[in-house]
């Protein structure tokens, strides 16, 4: 979709700082990160919410977590971290482009998560 920002960054039209990508997915940097780690994993295929997966989707969705641990601990978060998905207007998904958040780092203080 031309107008889908995760699709601009994978037509390399925005550019991102990526961290992981394979023939699938494509993961990389929050522009605001919430914590020292916060990544963001989206698939390569144009998929506009967890609520408008189909089957076909399956694999797609398997990798985005599959990989999560891989890329926490790359990125710094190897005692634990948060996987996040946001669906919709009311789970306060921004980006109408399914994602991933993994958030983690150092031991939180305070508030864990004021909005992601």
């Amino acid at each position: 979709m031309s107008d889908c920002l995760f699709c601009r960054i994978l037509e390399g039209k925005i550019p991102a700082q990526k961290v992981y990508e394979d023939e699938d997915i494509l993961a990389f940097k929050d522009t605001s990160p919430i914590r020292p780690v916060h990544v963001l994993v989206i698939p390569k295929k144009h998929i506009a919410s967890l609520a408008t997966v189909a089957a076909e989707d399956r694999l797609v969705l398997g990798q985005l977590l599959l990989k999560a641990n891989e890329i926490a601990v790359s990125q710094g978060s190897p005692d634990g971290f948060r996987v996040i998905i946001n669906t919709g207007r009311v789970g306060q998904q921004e980006v109408p482009h399914l994602h991933v958040h993994i958030v983690g780092g150092t031991d939180p203080v305070g508030p864990m998560l004021k909005r992601i």
